[in-house]
């Protein structure tokens, strides 16, 4: 079987799946490594070969939407087409049927489906504090 890069297999996704923009599927490849990543520094992740569940996608998705593109976070990914989590899961699982991405027998796109409200996750870090009752400025 031939492999294709990346950017060959997102354009076919892409004219086969328009739901997607291609800049939303490069983020995520993005988000991908920075989870690897930081998961390698944070247990000994060679025990699953560098794979990642899709809790844990979602949690590197989200914090590198918060440090690449900060409050407009929301604004981006709706423009890439990616509106919630579930969104993301069926990326990922485009990417993994054009053999671009792996999986194991447990993956399914139900690890990704109501993770976390976009809205709160992304708006929620620069929205004021509100203040309690009785606690100095």
């Amino acid at each position: 079987m031939q492999k294709f890069s990346f950017e060959y297999a997102v354009e076919k996704i892409v004219q086969d799946d328009a739901r997607y923009a291609a800049g939303g599927y490069n983020f995520l490849r993005e988000a991908l490594d920075f989870t690897i990543s930081a998961l390698g520094a944070t247990r000994q992740h060679a025990k699953t070969k560098g794979h990642v569940d899709g809790g844990q996608l979602l949690d590197g998705f989200r914090r590198l939407a918060l440090e690449r593109f900060g409050p407009m976070a929301v604004t981006v990914l709706n423009e890439w087409g990616i509106n919630c989590t579930a969104d993301v899961g069926e990326m990922v699982f485009n990417l993994i049927d054009a053999e671009v991405f792996g999986k194991t027998d447990s993956d399914t796109r139900e690890d990704f489906a109501g993770v976390y409200d976009f809205h709160e996750a992304f708006d929620q870090p620069f929205l004021p504090r509100q203040q309690t009752r009785g606690s100095s400025q």
